[in-house]
């Protein structure tokens, strides 16, 4: 592993998302089960018993969520939350703000038919109302329990080396957790856009430049971040403006997919650039073949992926993946 200069942190914020969640789940105890035998405690133990339909929290869950994913998106999982490039952090601020508002909503929406949401539920289990009414709780309370907020905090490395080891180590891995990252994504995208296709419509290309953003953002974190960035863009100029994607240029789209996928062959590749190689020569080993003209065939919808089921394309891997 290439060393990594602790300078890291020059360019990176760290972010801890703090989503509070009321489970609406309480431990179930022997007096609920109104003195039937249960076994010994070293041999078993009580689960929980859910005091509030699950559905009305699974808003709270969705935004939750959302927040995650445009974290996910941006930055990189760092010291149990994101770290997120610094010049970033405005642009995260506004889209947190906005899902901080909608849970807000949800939680008012939520209090004001809490007593209404007990009861139907209540309703709902006929001959467990005792079970379920013994352990309700006020509103107040779940109120306490609901919350979204977050903090950002910049790190300052100690001068002493020992002291600053841990926190080095941390830095030191950034590059490799932000490939793996990729080749999950990568692999999600395969499965949905691109496995068994023999065209797709340009939406394919979505989740590839959600990616090809992330990197963009987070290149000061591990030097051959960059020359995979290059080989995204060098890819995006290849694809067809329009129409349907097939041919070679799809067979070139899913070759990058497969080497996203690969964090060891990508990184071997990214070091193949820096060394001299061009990312061009790269996707030539993609496809056998240049890229044909394109036909003026349009998808029945851009608004609409639905890509043509067809028989599985065989790549050549060409030693990339």
């Amino acid at each position: 592993m290439m060393n990594i200069d602790i300078t890291v942190l020059d360019n990176l914020i760290a972010l801890n998302l703090d989503v509070k969640i009321w489970t609406a789940r309480k431990k179930l105890l022997p007096v609920d089960f109104g003195g039937a035998e249960l076994p010994p405690e070293e041999l078993a133990s009580l689960g929980s018993k859910k005091i509030c339909d699950p559905k009305e929290l699974r808003i709270f869950g969705t935004l939750k969520a959302r927040a995650v994913n445009l974290l996910d998106r941006t930055g990189v999982r760092f010291l149990g939350g994101w770290g997120i490039p610094e010049d970033k952090a405005d642009e995260i601020v506004t889209e947190l703000t906005d899902i901080r508002a909608d849970f807000l909503n949800a939680k008012a929406q939520f209090l004001n038919r809490y007593d209404e949401a007990i009861k139907d539920w209540i309703v709902q289990h006929p001959g467990w109302e005792s079970l379920i009414g013994s352990s309700s709780v006020s509103a107040d309370y779940v109120r306490s329990r609901l919350d979204f907020k977050w903090q950002f905090f910049k790190l300052v490395p100690p001068n002493d080396n020992v002291v600053g080891h841990g926190l080095q180590n941390e830095v030191s891995e950034l590059g490799g957790t932000l490939f793996d990252e990729v080749a999950k994504a990568a692999s999600d995208t395969w499965k949905r856009c691109f496995e068994g296709k023999d065209k797709v419509t340009h939406k394919a290309l979505s989740p590839l430049r959600s990616i090809h953003s992330k990197l963009a953002g987070l290149t000061f974190v591990e030097p051959r971040v960059v020359p995979v960035v290059d080989l995204l863009d060098t890819a995006f100029n290849r694809v067809p403006k329009r129409g349907y994607i097939h041919g070679s240029a799809l067979v070139m789209l899913q070759g990058v997919v497969s080497l996203l996928r690969d964090p060891v062959t990508l990184v071997t590749h990214g070091q193949k650039i820096l060394d001299g190689q061009d990312s061009s020569e790269i996707l030539a080993g993609l496809v056998a073949d240049t890229i044909q003209p394109v036909s003026e065939e349009l998808p029945p919808s851009e608004a609409e992926f639905i890509p043509e089921q067809a028989h599985q394309h065989q790549i050549d891997s060409h030693g990339l993946w």
